[in-house]
């Protein structure tokens, strides 16, 4: 039994009043021991953390391409993939940042196949439960911020508490020359600026304008360009030219499940994408405004952020010529719940007398999918969100479902080219 086996045991042990009292100090203990365990690797690393609501995961992507191209390894960890130099396994855990003995053993790992750069998605959870706590930082991107996760914080302002969390601590780190990059084009820039930090540096999308770089099809849409333009700013950071900077981003294949195009020769799109709020939801739409558009939609998932359903549902009534409402990680919550969730914000819209498109809601995933590819048409949109590559379908009492919405949309496909 490992220590951290050990400890959740006696978790379930002590009495639920009592733990909360002692929550701080177990996660604050967690972290200590992992650390120790571990030998404390991230003193020997530069560490880069990447905050924010929306575009993590592709900016560590395009970042860890540039510094590869640069010459240099790297490791990162995401809610995609967990990868250290050449070896790259998927993040199954539904979990973005992992447990803090998780985090230091990839650290160790990291360290000993020489790694020069670790790069890692830290969120809000991760910061309330200490996770962060004895990775000595050098580096932080603060991307955006939007609504998200309200419930479980508390409030908006909890919620960015919690992503200052990490600047504060590498206010504190021991490490030398700190830099912080910051989306000054976001209403909340002030406050991750206002920290005593040794390099401050302001990027945003008239930056990028200058840098006369040709832009892959595969990172298409506005919000990409922000991640493009972050992953720029830190480059420049580390003295890493223009050159090897376009070279990287030029021959970048783009990021699964993330505006990822289905391709099998059809004569309409399909894009895939995680889109799980409701600002990335609607610059996804507005990605395709010339396009008749056909949206899956299922970026609810069960017990948390109940607010953000409805509007969810305004914004696809507002940008969807046809929608689908469908399954997307229920968890213990009924499925047909959230899509009468979803539904109310149709409600709103009819209200305002706009006019609700065609919709319908179909609860199996599978079938939903299959349902949008027989609607579209040449030169259509079919959007399909909420999931992008994320391997498992939640259900009840920890129950999944192995998925993945690209080979569903694959297998779709086939079907249909065989029925011609």
């Amino acid at each position: 039994m490992n220590l951290e086996t050990f400890l959740r045991i006696g978790r379930k042990i002590i009495p639920e009043k009592i733990f909360k009292k002692l929550q701080p100090i177990y996660h604050l203990l967690m972290a200590f021991l992992s650390a120790l365990i571990y030998r404390f690797p991230s003193r020997k690393i530069f560490v880069l953390g990447v905050t924010g609501t929306k575009g993590k995961t592709s900016t560590i992507e395009i970042i860890s391409a540039i510094l590869e191209q640069a010459g240099y390894k790297t490791a990162l960890a995401s809610s995609l993939r967990f990868k250290t130099d050449k070896d790259s396994e998927k993040n199954e855990l539904k979990m973005t940042m992992p447990g803090r003995f998780f985090m230091q053993k990839f650290l160790r790992k990291a360290v000993k196949q020489k790694c020069q750069y670790v790069i890692l998605e830290m969120t809000s959870e991760g910061a309330i439960q200490h996770r962060h706590k004895f990775i000595e930082l050098n580096a932080l991107i603060f991307n955006n911020l939007a609504p998200e996760h309200i419930e479980s914080n508390g409030s908006f302002e909890n919620y960015r508490n919690a992503k200052l969390k990490y600047f504060k601590a590498l206010e504190k780190s021991d490490k030398n020359l700190k830099t912080i990059i910051i989306n000054e084009d976001d209403p909340n820039a002030s406050y991750f600026l206002n920290f005593n930090i040794d390099n401050k540096i302001k990027y945003g999308l008239k930056n990028l304008e200058s840098y006369n770089i040709k832009i892959p099809q595969k990172l298409m849409g506005e919000f990409n360009l922000y991640n493009i333009s972050a992953a720029i700013a830190f480059a420049k950071s580390q003295n890493i030219g223009m050159e090897t900077v376009k070279s990287a981003i030029e021959k970048f294949s783009g990021i699964e499940g993330r505006m990822e195009e289905i391709n099998e020769g059809q004569d309409f799109k399909i894009i895939v994408d995680y889109a799980h709020t409701p600002d990335s939801l609607e610059k996804v739409y507005e990605t395709f405004q010339t396009s008749r558009k056909i949206c899956v939609l299922g970026s609810a998932g069960g017990g948390r952020d109940k607010w953000k359903r409805p509007e969810m549902g305004k914004i696809a009534s507002r940008h969807c010529d046809q929608i689908i409402l469908t399954n997307e990680d229920p968890y213990d919550e009924n499925p047909a719940k959230i899509l009468d969730d979803i539904e109310a914000g149709f409600s709103e819209i009819r209200n305002s007398n706009i006019e609700i498109r065609n919709y319908e809601k179909i609860l199996d995933r599978r079938e939903a999918i299959q349902k949008s590819l027989s609607y579209a048409k040449t030169g259509d949109a079919v959007i399909i969100t909420g999931k992008g590559a994320e391997p498992w379908l939640m259900g009840p009492k920890g129950t999944k479902i192995k998925w993945d919405d690209r080979e569903v949309v694959r297998e779709a496909l086939k079907q249909i080219n065989k029925a011609r």
